[in-house]
C-alpha cells in the first residue's frame, strides 16, 4: 500500500539512520497502543450511570399523572400573548423547547407523530399516492376506531417493519397497562398513540369539549388530540385540511387550537404534568415544532433532553419517555428518547418568557433557513473554486502572459486557495452572529462566512509561517481543529444549524461530531500532522515527528470518539488507521498486509470496547454507540446496518452522475498515490526535501476519507466535505512550490531575452 521497496520509499521519507529496526517498531506499536488506551480511558470516564429525567428512578408508589396534549403544525413563531393566550401562559409558567418531529420521511404527518409517541421511536403511516418522494404524497387521514380497535393498525405495523427504525408500536400503552395502570385517549389521532400492540384502544372517546372533565380524570396517563394546524399554501393536493372549517386561514386554525388547549388544561386533574406538543409538520415543508410542559416537575425554564443534550431542544421520542417517567414507570431500552427535565429560570416574569420565546424562535428559524441554503451555498463554493483552478491551469500550461504576470497570478491563486480553505470552519463561526434574523438569509450568512474566512486567511498568509509552503496549510488546519474541538467539548452549539454541521430538522444527531464535521476535523488532523512532521523530519528529528503525529492522533481520536464529547462511532475506525499509517511512514516502516491486519483488528476492538462501555451507562444516557450494542443484544442490529447502507446507496444514486464524483475521485486519488512509482507520487516526490511526508500524508488522508465513506451512514458526505478543506490547501502548497520555481527561473529567462535582443 505504501510502496514496494525501501528505495522507492526514500524518495518520500528520508531513510532513518539513527533508530534501529527494533526501536522503530517498538515506537510504532507504542503509539498505536497509546491511541487505543486513550479511547479506552475516554470511554471509562464516560461510563458512569446517569439519569436524565425528573422521575427516571421513580417507583409505582410515587405515581403522578400526565396529560399529553397533541397537535400538529404549530411553531414558536405562532405564539404570542394576543393570538395564543393559553399557550403564552404555559410558556411563561412552564418549561419549553423546540421539538424535532422527524419520523421516517422528510416531512411528518399527524399520524406519524402519534405513532412515534406510541413506539418511542420513529414511525410513520403508509402514505397514499405514487410519487417517488413521500413528502410529495398526501398525508393519510386520522385513524378510525372500530369496535375498540384501530382499523388501520395492521398497515401501521407493516410500515414499521419496512421502515427499519426498530419501532415497537403500542409500547407506551403496553408499559402502562403492564403496571396495572390505565391510559385514556381522546380524539382521533390520540387513538394511534394510546393503542396496544394488537391495535386495541382502551378507554378511547371522540373529542368533546363538553365532556373533558370526565375524560381527563379517568386515568393517570391521558392523551388528548386537540386537532391540527395545516398550512393552506404548503399542502400536497388532496391532503387533509385538519379539523378546521374548509378554507380556514392558518391564524384561524392557531386560535382554535389555543382555545382547545386552554379547555383541556382547565379540565385536567390537579397536580398533573401537562405536556403540549406539536407532533407533526403543517404540510410538505419540514421544520422544528414546539413543546411545552407545566406541572409539579416543570416550572419556568427551558426543557432539556438527554437524547439531544441541548437546552431548549427535544425530539418527539422524548415524549414517550417523559410520560412513562412522569407516572413512575421505567423507560424501556426500546424507547429512543429520554425523559424531559427542566432547566429552571430565575422567575416567571413576562420578560423572561419573551427571552425564552426569542431563543426558541431562533432555534426554529435558523434550522429551517439553513436547511435550504446548504445545497446552493456549496454548489457555488465548489464549482467556483473549480473554475478558478482550471483557468489558472490553462494560463500556466500555455505560458500565457509574461513570467512576471504568471508569478503574480500564482500569488493571487495561493491567497484565494487559503481563503477558500478557511470557509468550511467559518461556516461554524458564522453561527456566532444571528444571520437568520436578516431579511435575505443567504446574503447574511455568506457575509458572515466570508468575514471570518478573510480574517483566518489573512492571518494564515501574513503570519511568520505564511512564506513557507506548508505554513498556511498548518495554520488553517490548526484553526479548524481548535474551533471544532472546542465546540464539541463545550456542547456542539456552533454545529447546530450551521451550513456544515448538525441539522436539527433532519433529526439524525443533535450533539457530538456528525459526519460532515468529522470530515473536516479528520482532514484537518491529517493535514496538520503532515505539515508538522514534514518540518521536523526535514530537520532530522524523526522521533519527534512520529511523536507529534501520534499525539495529534490521540487528541483527535479522543475528542471524536469519547461518548461525552464527539460520540462518533464511525470516526475512529477511519482516523486511527490513517494516523498509524502516517506514524509508520515517518519512521520509515513499510505497511505490510500483516501489519495492516493488526491495525484493523485493533481498531475494531477499540470500537467495541468504547461502544460496550457506553452501553454500561443508563439507557437514557447512552450515545448511539451504546444503543447499537443494545440493538445487537435485541437482535435487530441488522435493521440499523441495512438502513444505513441504504441511506449511503440512496445518496450516491439520487443525483447521478454528479454524486458519483466523490467515490470516483477517491478511486483516482488512490490510483495516483498508492504506488511510489505512479505519476501522482512522482510529482509529489519533487518536493520531498521541503515536505518529506507530503505523499504519505496524502495517502493517509485518502485512506481516512475512503474508510469514513464506507463505514458511516451518509458517509458520502465525509470525503465531499473533507475535500472542501483538503483541495484548496493542497492547491496552496502546490502553487507555493510552483512560485518558488518560477521566481528562481525568472531572472534566467529575462537574461536570455536580453541576450537575444543584443
Amino acid at each position: 500500500m505504501h510502496g514496494s521497496g525501501r528505495g522507492a520509499h526514500r524518495t518520500i521519507v528520508p531513510s532513518p539512520r539513527t533508530l534501529s529496526g527494533v526501536t522503530r517498531r517498538a515506537l510504532a506499536v507504542a503509539l498505536a497502543l497509546v491511541v487505543s488506551l486513550a479511547g479506552l480511558a475516554a470511554a471509562v470516564a464516560g461510563a458512569s450511570p446517569a439519569t436524565s429525567g425528573p422521575r427516571a428512578g421513580a417507583t409505582a408508589d410515587q405515581m403522578g399523572a400526565v396529560v399529553l396534549i397533541g397537535t400538529a403544525g404549530l411553531t414558536w413563531s405562532d405564539i404570542d400573548q394576543e393570538r395564543t393566550p393559553n399557550l403564552w401562559l404555559l410558556l411563561r409558567d412552564g418549561s419549553s423547547a423546540a421539538l424535532s418531529v422527524r419520523s421516517a420521511y422528510d416531512n411528518t404527518c399527524p399520524t406519524d407523530g402519534w405513532l412515534s409517541v406510541s413506539a418511542g421511536a420513529r414511525a410513520a403511516a403508509p402514505r397514499p399516492g405514487t410519487a417517488a418522494d413521500p413528502a410529495e404524497r398526501a398525508c393519510p387521514g386520522p385513524p378510525s376506531v372500530v369496535d375498540g380497535e384501530v382499523a388501520q393498525w395492521p398497515a401501521y405495523l407493516q410500515a414499521a417493519r419496512d421502515e427499519r427504525f426498530g419501532a415497537q408500536l403500542g409500547l407506551l400503552a403496553q408499559q402502562v397497562t403492564d403496571a396495572k395502570l390505565c391510559i385514556r385517549s381522546v380524539g382521533p389521532y390520540a387513538a394511534a398513540g394510546a393503542a396496544l400492540p394488537d391495535g386495541r384502544v382502551p378507554q378511547w372517546s371522540e373529542l368533546d369539549p363538553q365532556d373533558l372533565l370526565v375524560d381527563l380524570n379517568a386515568c393517570p396517563v391521558t392523551l388528548v388530540d386537540v386537532g391540527v394546524v395545516r398550512d393552506p399554501g404548503d399542502l400536497v393536493g388532496g391532503d387533509l385540511a385538519g379539523d378546521e372549517p374548509a378554507g380556514a386561514s392558518r391564524e384561524e386554525q392557531v386560535r382554535a387550537i389555543d382555545a382547545r388547549i386552554g379547555s383541556v388544561v382547565a379540565a385536567g386533574p390537579n397536580g398533573a404534568d401537562f405536556v403540549v406538543a406539536s407532533l407533526a409538520d403543517a404540510g410538505r415543508s419540514e421544520g422544528l415544532r414546539m413543546v411545552l410542559a407545566r406541572g409539579p416537575h416543570f416550572g419556568p425554564g427551558l426543557l432539556r433532553s438527554g437524547s439531544t443534550r441541548q437546552p431548549g431542544l427535544a425530539q418527539a421520542t422524548d415524549l414517550t419517555a417523559t410520560v412513562l417517567a412522569g407516572v413512575g414507570l421505567p423507560v424501556p431500552d426500546a424507547v429512543q428518547g429520554s425523559p424531559l427535565r427542566s432547566d429552571p429560570a430565575p422567575d416567571n416574569s413576562e420578560r423572561r418568557a419573551r427571552e425564552r420565546l426569542q431563543t426558541l424562535r431562533d432555534l426554529g428559524e435558523s434550522s429551517h433557513d439553513v436547511h435550504g441554503l446548504v445545497e446552493p451555498f456549496f454548489q457555488v463554493f465548489s464549482y467556483g473554486q473549480l473554475v478558478v483552478y482550471l483557468l489558472v491551469l490553462v494560463l500556466w500550461k500555455r505560458r500565457l502572459g509574461s513570467p512576471e504576470t504568471r508569478i503574480r497570478t500564482l500569488g493571487r491563486v495561493r491567497a484565494f486557495a487559503v481563503v477558500a480553505a478557511s470557509i468550511p470552519v467559518s461556516t461554524f463561526l458564522a453561527n456566532l452572529t444571528p444571520w437568520w434574523r436578516f431579511p435575505v438569509e443567504m446574503v447574511s450568512v455568506v457575509a458572515a462566512v466570508l468575514g471570518f474566512a478573510t480574517v483566518i486567511g489573512t492571518l494564515a498568509l501574513r503570519g511568520p509561517w505564511g512564506h513557507r509552503p506548508l505554513g498556511p496549510m498548518a495554520f488553517v488546519s490548526a484553526v479548524t481543529i481548535a474551533v471544532l474541538g472546542v465546540d464539541v467539548i463545550t456542547g456542539s452549539r456552533l454545529q447546530l444549524s450551521s451550513l456544515m454541521g448538525l441539522q436539527p430538522v433532519v433529526g439524525g444527531r443533535f450533539y457530538g461530531m456528525g459526519n460532515p464535521t468529522f470530515g473536516l476535523f479528520g482532514t484537518a488532523t491529517i493535514l496538520l500532522a503532515t505539515a508538522v512532521s514534514s518540518v521536523l523530519l526535514a530537520r532530522g528529528a524523526r522521533t519527534a515527528a512520529a511523536v507529534a503525529v501520534g499525539a495529534l492522533g490521540v487528541f483527535a481520536t479522543v475528542v471524536d470518539g469519547a461518548p461525552f464529547w464527539g460520540a462518533d462511532g464511525g470516526g475512529p475506525p477511519a482516523l486511527v488507521p490513517a494516523v498509524v499509517y502516517l506514524v509508520l511512514a515517518v519512521l520509515g516502516i513499510r505497511l505490510t498486509w500483516k501489519r495492516a491486519l493488526v491495525v484493523v483488528a485493533g481498531v475494531v476492538g477499540l470500537f467495541f470496547v468504547v461502544a460496550g462501555l457506553d452501553w454500561l451507562r443508563a439507557p437514557s444516557a447512552r450515545s448511539h454507540l451504546g444503543r447499537f450494542v443494545q440493538a445487537m443484544i435485541d437482535g435487530n442490529a441488522d435493521d440499523i446496518v441495512v438502513r444505513k447502507a441504504q441511506q449511503n446507496y440512496d445518496l450516491v444514486t439520487s443525483n447521478l452522475p454528479l454524486t458519483l464524483l466523490v467515490p470516483l475521485a477517491l478511486v483516482v486519488a488512490i490510483a495516483l498515490l498508492a504506488r511510489p512509482t505512479s505519476w501522482g507520487s512522482r510529482r509529489v516526490a519533487r518536493w520531498s526535501a521541503t515536505a518529506p511526508t507530503l505523499r504519505a500524508g496524502l495517502v493517509a488522508l485518502v485512506m481516512m476519507l475512503t474508510i469514513g465513506f464506507l463505514v458511516n451512514d451518509s458517509g458520502v458526505s465525509i470525503p465531499a466535505v473533507g475535500a472542501s478543506l483538503a483541495v484548496p490547501l493542497i492547491v496552496s502548497v502546490v502553487v507555493s512550490f510552483l512560485l518558488d520555481a518560477a521566481r528562481a527561473s525568472a531572472p534566467t529567462r529575462a537574461g536570455r531575452r536580453a541576450d537575444r535582443a543584443r
